[in-house]
């Protein structure tokens, strides 16, 4: 069996102990809520992965894109949800296909005039397509505001093609809040806010089968709520720095780290890594910005990046020398995955397997 030494760098390794805990864990979660769980696959676009969380209890994948989807589909996922409101006649002829495809199929809208775009091509096949009203709980992304929701839905249900399945919402404001009371604020109104909604649109004889929540920080408060009956984590199957810094998780709880090799130590308060932008990418930490990686083990942290080197500032107490690997957990684990081919599965430090990013680069 391979060694993790014997690989070239970089390289992303996944600790397959690591994430069959967090896979297992956040469905356990789910069970003891009553809530079906549908974690977002573009963390990590690998049907592995996803074969995992679907065994563990899933009872489907989210997707963000209509092309993510059709992998998934095409290796035997039956029930998915673009969460991401889909517009225009060329999605819509793309998600007709799709849906033939699917057991169940669902995308999201936020608007009549994005809706009216999928509806026709469904309308013109005598199917319907079932959609999902985004509600903006506080991001201000995307996402009709809660007291608009019920005269949008009234006008999503009366159109030709479409079914109106139910409500969802990504409470993403949460990665900016400070402390961990903080993000447990953010998804406790999540989910009581997603609820109102659905109890409004009910009284209205609008029939809402689904209020689902989302986003890792917020998981485990928002789907306590009462009223929510979905969630659709994400990050969760890896962890990475800023959930960490968030405490969302310990950084046991990391499965997902970049082995790099240090290729210049030209002073002794800087080290550069051969893993830089197109490696790790630029994305800050969160909730408070703090260079581009944490070094395992080490207080040092890459500060600076170009697109093939990773500059570490060298903390007192730490030293580097040319031609060492490290470990890099990086800030954000979803960016990691549509940057590379491949992630390498370890246990330990042994190779057990090495597995496509499928969807990778399906960003249509």
């Amino acid at each position: 069996m391979r060694s993790i030494h014997d690989l070239e760098t970089p390289v992303v390794l996944v600790d397959l102990d690591v994430l069959e805990r967090n896979i297992t864990r956040m469905a356990e979660r789910a069970r003891a809520c009553g809530v079906r769980l549908r974690p977002h696959a573009k963390t990590h676009k690998v049907i592995e992965v996803g074969r995992r969380q679907i065994a563990a209890g899933a009872t489907g994948l989210a997707l963000a894109k209509p092309s993510e989807a059709e992998v998934f589909a095409e290796a035997g996922f039956d029930d998915l949800f673009i969460a991401y409101p889909v517009v225009g006649a060329d999605k819509a002829r793309r998600l007709l296909a799709l849906a033939g495809r699917l057991r169940r199929l669902a995308v999201g809208v936020d608007s009549v005039e994005g809706a009216s775009t999928l509806a026709s091509a469904f309308r013109e096949a005598r199917r319907r397509l079932d959609v999902m009203l985004k509600i903006d709980t506080g991001l201000h992304r995307v996402g009709v505001l809660p007291e608009r929701a019920l005269e949008t839905a009234r006008r999503l249900a009366d159109l030709p093609g479409l079914r109106l399945r139910g409500i969802f919402t990504h409470a993403g404001h949460g990665y900016g809040e400070p402390t961990p009371d903080g993000v447990a604020q953010v998804a406790r109104h999540e989910g009581r806010t997603m609820a109102a909604v659905a109890e409004e649109l009910r009284g209205a004889g609008i029939a809402i089968e689904e209020v689902s929540v989302g986003s890792t920080p917020t998981a485990r408060e928002a789907m306590a709520q009462a009223g929510v009956t979905e969630c659709r984590p994400g990050n969760y199957v890896y962890h990475d720095g800023s959930q960490v810094a968030l405490g969302t998780c310990a950084p046991a709880d990391c499965a997902m780290t970049v082995l790099a090799t240090v290729v210049s130590v030209p002073a002794s308060d800087r080290a550069v890594v051969d893993a830089g932008s197109k490696t790790l990418s630029t994305d800050p930490l969160r909730p408070n910005a703090n260079g581009y990686g944490q070094i395992v083990g080490r207080r040092s942290r890459l500060q600076r990046m170009s697109e093939e080197h990773g500059v570490v500032v060298v903390e007192g107490g730490d030293s580097f020398r040319v031609g060492e690997r490290v470990r890099i957990l990086p800030n954000h684990a979803c960016v990691v995955s549509n940057l590379h081919d491949r992630i390498v599965g370890i246990r330990g430090e042994s190779v057990e397997t090495e597995l496509k990013v499928a969807a990778r680069g399906r960003v249509e």
